[in-house]
């Protein structure tokens, strides 16, 4: 059987200009970035419900080769299968903007591939609009996040990861570019001809920027953090962005931390990024028989840590888990939280000294 494949295809609205008149096309591109329906003055909303009524009805029984025509999405996709049916198994993910008519579009995409046999997950990215370009950034910022800590358990599984960067905007499919270098198998799209697929196999590349991000460690745990710095002159700016009146790393920041962050994390157990956090004498003693990949775990729940006490408590994930001892222990911990919680689960244990939180060991959980 041939290897599963996950497509992801960042979607327009080209189903519905298509579909539309001059007038009708001009409302589409108007309302582009709006939101929600009830955003939109009445009479115009019933116009664009219209246009969405036709194209509806023109996809529940449209061929492959009346869905090429009218989807640059679709388009991709269908020369990608050049004609065969694919694998039950394939997966598209389909990334739409943070708005109505965005959402609307993919739905329509997804209801024809879910017809053709296929799983779809609709990806209605919030901030992905081109409105506002702080809440654009940010929205990039959180797809390299999601990338990071989806795809790869996808190629672990052996599946084929395929950018189809045929459809959607221009400004969401340059950023997508930069990703599927790092992250895709092969990137795809339709050439100008709008018969031929162009396909790209990955090249392989690495981001050569971990002396930078060694060298800068604290301020980029604490801006990946959302934990607030003193300074970032020795920061190349391009990695950094301003988002409301606050510092933190821009699209690229992320890519960069997240493409050198497990491997720098696996070297050793580094301080912890915050001064209301601090190591006990004993503690360390037991962390550098630790392997690599717990290394990793630990240096990350340190940064968890260290946002749980500069928010006051209001962060506390699940995977960090911290709580108050129901009864004390040695070493005078009053307080536990997770180190990481498979089959070899260990607890962090540690204790208050005025507002600062000291780490006293790594152990078992108590029972």
């Amino acid at each position: 059987m041939s290897e599963p494949w996950f497509v992801l295809s960042p979607c327009g609205t080209s189903l519905l200009t298509y579909n539309a008149d001059q007038n009708e096309r001009s409302l589409v591109n108007k309302f582009a970035n709006y939101k929600t329906y009830k955003d939109i003055p009445s009479d115009e909303a019933d116009l664009l419900s219209a246009v969405i009524k036709r194209a509806g009805e023109a996809m529940a029984t449209a061929d492959d080769h009346y869905a090429a025509a009218r989807s640059a999405e679709l388009n991709a996709i269908t020369k990608l299968y050049q004609g065969r049916p694919g694998s039950q198994q394939h997966f598209h993910q389909l990334l739409c903007t943070d708005t109505w008519l965005g959402e609307i579009t993919a739905g329509m995409v997804a209801d024809w591939l879910r017809k053709q046999g296929y799983t779809v997950d609709v990806k209605r990215q919030p901030d992905l609009q081109t409105a506002d370009l702080q809440a654009f950034q940010l929205a990039l910022s959180e797809l390299v996040r999601w990338c990071h800590e989806t795809l790869p358990g996808y190629q672990q599984n052996s599946y084929r990861i395929i950018f189809n960067l045929t459809g959607g905007f221009k400004s969401v499919q340059g950023f997508l570019q930069t990703m599927a270098m790092f992250y895709a198998d092969e990137t795809v799209y339709v050439f100008e001809t709008g018969q031929a697929l162009l396909r790209i196999p990955r090249v392989p590349i690495s981001i050569n920027a971990e002396d930078t991000v060694c060298r800068h460690l604290n301020i980029f745990r604490r801006l990946a953090s959302g934990l607030e710095i003193a300074d970032t002159l020795t920061i190349p700016e391009t990695l950094l962005m301003q988002l409301d009146n606050k510092v933190t790393l821009s699209p690229w920041g992320d890519l960069v931390w997240e493409q050198t962050k497990d491997r720098i994390y696996a070297k050793q157990l580094y301080s912890p990024p915050s001064t209301k956090l601090r190591f006990g004498e004993k503690f360390q003693d037991n962390i550098p028989k630790l392997p690599p990949e717990r290394l990793v775990q630990i240096n990350e729940r340190m940064d968890q840590l260290a946002r749980h006490l500069e928010t006051n408590g209001h962060y506390n994930p699940r995977s960090l888990d911290f709580k108050k001892l129901r009864r004390p222990v040695a070493l005078l911990s009053t307080h536990e939280m997770d180190a990481w919680s498979d089959q070899d689960a260990k607890r962090l244990f540690g204790h208050y000294e005025e507002d600062i939180f000291v780490l006293d060991r790594l152990a078992a959980a108590l029972h």
